[in-house]
């Protein structure tokens, strides 16, 4: 039994941006009270079924903001593996703590999850770890090697939200076409990885001046664009559900946005590393600005950020993909891709954009919240009555030190180390269950 009041709730699934008071009763969210009235004693009461206030757990939040769940459609949580990198329980600490209730765990483990047994075992360990939900991404290509289709359907039975070969392209297209028609059988989206190695090559960043002056191999735009430009074709043809992950070009921006005219069921994320920084900020010293697909240049940063706030593009998501300190400590040309992100991308976004008036609150969590939960059809994503209390309660003035201590997740390589954010969640509730309090998890009893 809890009360939660004097929130400022911002839930655009309902179109609230308002103060607010909710009562939560097993595990969901049992009235809502918006606006100056409050809700009696009486109606608390009665409400949950108890006798006296002193059986209700009160949370008095004001000055600060409460919002749905956070939904992330992207991390790599390592396990089966590489558990020295992450695993499925440090994983889900970080996620809480970062204000995900929800994540979509990635395929690319070792072994890949491209059995029906591998997704009831990352299935299962989210649910061991008690902390936020965790939902497999089965492969769509058994052992990642982009020929043989895997079992979808029976994949989607045992879990799988979402089938996709992130961390490689799909490099033929017949085999994404066929994928398309397949996957129509489960109703899930596939998430599209787009990048054509042919055009990518040994590069290690993205291609501009910024790579010439470092003398370092670079990426063109183009291996990710020609490749989101053939999934929207192939998924118009099919009539498939395509996703597109990490978008990080302009013209990737534009053949969406035609997508969409189109009516092709396309949908797309942009990662909060993409929006913050650009191929101006990599540094040869700072492998943790290694990521693929690779900063963007400026102009294609600004125009991610208008397709944010046009609607061309869905949904943020993080991409979280640790690595241990030894493999970022190597060369910027020979150390793996990949950014800690779930722990610090809340506090960045809303330092850098929320801050500055670059985006509303209310979007944010409507990219964030909101339509990965639709997209993905998972539970989540509102507070309205009825729905999971998977909920946040952030403090917009908290201002806190990123350190290698600090951090739930193994790995530390995240461009934020040592720097000083504002804006984080202080409590976090996963079916009315608090796995987070005051910056710290709440350990099971």
């Amino acid at each position: 039994m809890l009360w939660l009041k004097n929130v400022h709730l911002v839930d655009p699934g309902q179109g609230i941006s308002d103060k607010a008071s909710l009562l939560i009763k097993d595990g969901k969210v049992a009235k809502l009270c918006r606006g100056e009235k409050q809700l009696t004693e009486e109606e608390v009461l009665m409400t949950l079924g108890v006798s006296e206030l002193k059986d209700v757990k009160q949370v008095d939040g004001e000055g600060k903001f409460l919002f749905p769940g956070l939904v992330d459609a992207h991390v790599h949580f390592r396990e089966p593996g590489q558990e020295d990198k992450e695993d499925i329980n440090s994983g889900s600490r970080a996620a809480v703590r970062g204000g995900f209730t929800s994540v979509l765990a990635m395929a690319n483990t070792q072994p890949v999850i491209d059995t029906r047994a591998l997704v009831e075992f990352v299935r299962l360990q989210g649910e061991r770890a008690g902390l936020a939900r965790v939902y497999p991404v089965a492969a769509v290509t058994k052992g990642f090697q982009g020929r043989e289709l895997t079992e979808m359907v029976d994949l989607q039975k045992g879990g799988a939200v979402a089938f996709s070969d992130d961390g490689l392209g799909i490099q033929s297209a017949e085999t994404m076409r066929l994928a398309l028609e397949y996957a129509k059988l489960t109703g899930c989206p596939l998430i599209s990885h787009c990048e054509d190695t042919s055009l990518a090559g040994q590069g290690v960043m993205r291609k501009g001046e910024a790579s010439a002056r470092l003398g370092l191999k670079g990426i063109p735009a183009s291996a990710e664009s020609v490749m989101v430009a053939r999934d929207a074709l192939l998924a118009g043809e099919t009539g498939g559900k395509i996703h597109i992950a990490h978008v990080s070009t302009k013209e990737s921006v534009w053949v969406i946005r035609a997508a969409k005219k189109l009516g092709i069921d396309i949908s797309a994320e942009v990662n909060p590393h993409h929006l913050l920084l650009t191929d101006e900020d990599v540094q040869l010293t700072n492998s943790s600005y290694k990521v693929n697909p690779p900063l963007p240049s400026r102009e294609d940063q600004e125009v991610l950020l208008e397709g944010l706030l046009d609607g061309t593009l869905d949904m943020l998501a993080t991409d979280h993909a640790p690595h241990t300190w030894e493999e970022k400590m190597r060369p910027f040309a020979e150390a793996p891709f990949g950014i800690n992100g779930l722990e610090t991308a809340l506090a960045a976004l809303w330092q850098e954009l929320v801050l500055k008036d670059k985006i509303k609150p209310e979007k944010l969590i409507e990219l964030w919240s909101l339509n990965p939960a639709k997209r993905f059809a998972l539970q989540g994503g509102t507070l309205k009555a009825g729905s999971p209390a998977d909920m946040v309660l952030f403090d917009p003035e908290w201002q806190e030190r990123v350190t290698a201590e600090s951090l739930e997740s193994k790995a530390q390589n995240t461009p934020f180390l040592e720097k000083e954010l504002q804006g984080f969640p202080i409590m976090v509730w996963v079916g009315g269950k608090l796995v987070m309090k005051n910056r710290k998890i709440v350990e099971k009893q």
